[in-house]
This record gives structure tokens, C-alpha cells and sequence, in this order.
């Protein structure tokens, strides 16, 4: 299995693809649909355009951002350039983020010089997806961060068809987008109390503007003419539909809003209205997991996203952490003593500092060390009873 928290896993993607028994995207609207089914538009990612299939279960939110946005670029690649080298692929990629990320934010200069092409790129998408500040405040957060991703694979396929990307262009691209989504959050009928989360999820997405700044009030005022390829007018028409859904549908007010949009921009009718089919179908069917579309609270918010975070490391991780606790004499004795009679504050610390040396040696479960990570030992203590033997409360009890 894959494991993007990891070193090592774009290798470890490679060699586990059939690459040869891949089909290249017929062309850029080919491209498109294969990734748009993926999620990878929208920030969510449900599965990937792969040779051989990638289990999306089991599998943090940040680790399939990591892997759609690995897959996309390549599949971008694959479609410009005829080529599905990888090793061809990778330095392509580091090359194109070494000269388009401004100076002094170059992650090339937090890896060593002696590192891996590949080594790089896991650094660089690494460093592209976490966009917010630490995991508490992703947690707390009802949004994710990655909605705008693929401007990266746009701005890809300027590096790979020109040699060089053209001057601003993220910030030019991202500029039309977010105005584009500013109108037609306006322009919806109806307020949905998930309005307000949607502009909260593109506004933790930006890197160079800030959302809602825009003066203009009509789609007609605002110069899209920069938008000069296919894949550009595609991946606006999309953002601005998934703006305007509501309630499983979209209004006839919502509509002009598109058809306009596609007008101005030079977009058939009928990708208008493949693209409202698309985002009604996709919503509906994955609703229950979209992050913007749960209101909830956001103390609870963050207890059932870290809460399911954490099961997924400790699943991961079992067989090693019950052997690691097993060797500890005092851990066992105090666990078990936990399962019937209250600890008193004194053996809880002794309970916490056992397990965070555990964790330790344990390199996935090293999130428990970071500047907070206290805070979720508690969830954990609450798993690792479900680890342990099933005799184990009556053989210490005996």
C-alpha cells in the first residue's frame, strides 16, 4: 500500500502502476473528465485516473490530495508530451516548481542537495498541499485547503508546451477564478447556510489574491479573456457550478449565470449542461463525506476528524505498537488496572509519557510529539484497550 506520509512513495507509485497498460487521454477534454471524476477538481478526491486502481480507503485527506495531485500532473504530462517515462516525468515537474515558486520560498532549499529527484517532488507536493498552518487549525477548519490545485496543472502544461511559464500567470489565473466563484456565489437565488463555507473553503485555498476582493457586481464586466486554452474555460464552468448548486439543483437564474459565463468564454451548450449533471451527481453522491457540506459544530467538527485521523495511524500501525507496549512491564500493569478501577493523576502522566516514548519509535505516530500532540493522547489511550488480547482484563484481574 502506498503511503504518502512516508519517504519513498512516488517511487513506490511507479513501480506498483502498470503504466504501459495506461491509455493516454485522447485529448484535453478527454484529460478533463477522466480528472474531474477523480475529485481532484473540486478539492475532494474519491479516486484515481490509474492503470492499476488505488484504494481510497484508509487513507488521510492530505495523502489523497498527495497522490491526485502526483497522478494529475503526470497524466498532464503524459497527454503534452506522448511519454509516460516516469523518471522523465519527475525532473520535468521539480524543474518547472525550481523556477516558478518565487525566491525564498523555494522548498528545493529544505532538501538536500544530494537528494533524489524524487525525493524532491514528494518534498514539493508536500509543501503544495499543506497550505494551512498545523493540523489543529486544519481540524478545526470545516474546509479543506486544495480546492485550487489544479491551477498548479495548468500552469504544468503552460511550462511543458512553452518552456516557461508565462508572467503572473498563477496569480492571474487565480485572480479569474475566485472572481468568477465571488459572482456566482452572488448570483445564487437562495442563501444556503453552506454558502458561507464554500467562499470560507476558497478563501483557505488562495496562495496569491484575496477571495472576495473583487469590485466587480456582473459577469459580463469582468475580462475573461485571459483565459486562453480549453482546460482554463472548463475548469472555471465547473468551479462556478459547484458555487451555485443548492439543494440538488441549480435555478433557472442559476443557470444564465452559466450559460452567460459559457458564452462570454466560448463554451457549447451542451458541456454547460453536462458539467450542472456532472456536479448534481457528484454532490449527491458524495455529500455525506464533502467537509463544506456538514455543517456542524466545529469543537465536534475537529473531534470526529482527528478522532477518525488517529484510528486510521493506529490501524496502521497495530501490530507494531501493541508489541511496543507489551514490552513494557509498567504500561501493561497500568492499562489493565485502567480497564476497572479509576488511575489517579499520577498514573495517568506515567500512562501519557509511556506512550509518547512509544510513539517515538514509531514514525507514523510521530504526530503525537508535535507542538500540541498532547491533546490527542486521550483519543489514543481510548483505542489501544481494543488492541490488546481478548483475555486481557480477565488474565489481570485473575
Amino acid at each position: 500500500m502506498i503511503n504518502p506520509s512516508v519517504h519513498g512513495w512516488i517511487d513506490k507509485f511507479f513501480a506498483e502502476q502498470k503504466l504501459s497498460n495506461h491509455s493516454f487521454a485522447q485529448n484535453e477534454r478527454d484529460f478533463y473528465i477522466r480528472t474531474r471524476a477523480t475529485g481532484f477538481i473540486f478539492g475532494h478526491v474519491v479516486g484515481f485516473d490509474t492503470s492499476i486502481a488505488i484504494e481510497t480507503e484508509e487513507r488521510l485527506p492530505q495523502e489523497l490530495s498527495k497522490i491526485g495531485m502526483l497522478n494529475t500532473l503526470y497524466q498532464m504530462y503524459r497527454l503534452t508530451k506522448q511519454n509516460d517515462n516516469a523518471a522523465d516525468f519527475i525532473n520535468e515537474t521539480v524543474a518547472f516548481y525550481n523556477t516558478m515558486i518565487p525566491k525564498g520560498f523555494n522548498p528545493l532549499k529544505k532538501v538536500l542537495e544530494s537528494s533524489s529527484p524524487s525525493s524532491k517532488l514528494e518534498k514539493i507536493i508536500h509543501d503544495r498541499v499543506q497550505t494551512n498552518e498545523d493540523m489543529f487549525s486544519k481540524n478545526f477548519s470545516h474546509v479543506i485547503t486544495n480546492a485550487l490545485l489544479f491551477i498548479d496543472v495548468l500552469a504544468f502544461k503552460q511550462h511543458l508546451e512553452k518552456d516557461n511559464i508565462p508572467e503572473k500567470y498563477f496569480n492571474k489565473i487565480e485572480d479569474l477564478v475566485i472572481s468568477i466563484i465571488s459572482l456566482s456565489l452572488k448570483a445564487k437565488t437562495g442563501i444556503s447556510q453552506h454558502d458561507d463555507l464554500l467562499a470560507k473553503l476558497f478563501e483557505s485555498s488562495v496562495r496569491y489574491n484575496k477571495f472576495g476582493s473583487t469590485s466587480i457586481t456582473s459577469i459580463e464586466d469582468l475580462d475573461l479573456s485571459y483565459l486562453s486554452n480549453s482546460l482554463e474555460k472548463y475548469y472555471v464552468i465547473d468551479l462556478a457550478g459547484i458555487s451555485l448548486w443548492s439543494d440538488e439543483k441549480v435555478e433557472n437564474e442559476e443557470r444564465y449565470f452559466l450559460f452567460k459565463l459559457g458564452e462570454i468564454i466560448k463554451i457549447p451548450d451542451e458541456i454547460i449542461l453536462e458539467s450542472i449533471d456532472f456536479i448534481n451527481n457528484f454532490i449527491v453522491k458524495y455529500k455525506d463525506e464533502i467537509p463544506y457540506f456538514n455543517f456542524s459544530n466545529p469543537v465536534k467538527h475537529f473531534y470526529d476528524q482527528t478522532t477518525e485521523s488517529v484510528a486510521i495511524l493506529i490501524n496502521r500501525n497495530k501490530s507494531r505498537l501493541l508489541k511496543e507496549i507489551s514490552q513494557s512491564k509498567e504500561l501493561m500493569q497500568l492499562l489493565a488496572k485502567s480497564t476497572h478501577k479509576d488511575l489517579d493523576k499520577e498514573e495517568k502522566k506515567k500512562i501519557k509519557k509511556q506512550i509518547l516514548d512509544i510513539c517515538k519509535t514509531i514514525p507514523s505516530l510521530t504526530i503525537f510529539l508535535l507542538p500540541g500532540g498532547g491533546l490527542l493522547l486521550p483519543i489514543l489511550i481510548k483505542f489501544i484497550p481494543t488492541m490488546l488480547p481478548s483475555a486481557f482484563n480477565e488474565n489481570i484481574e485473575d
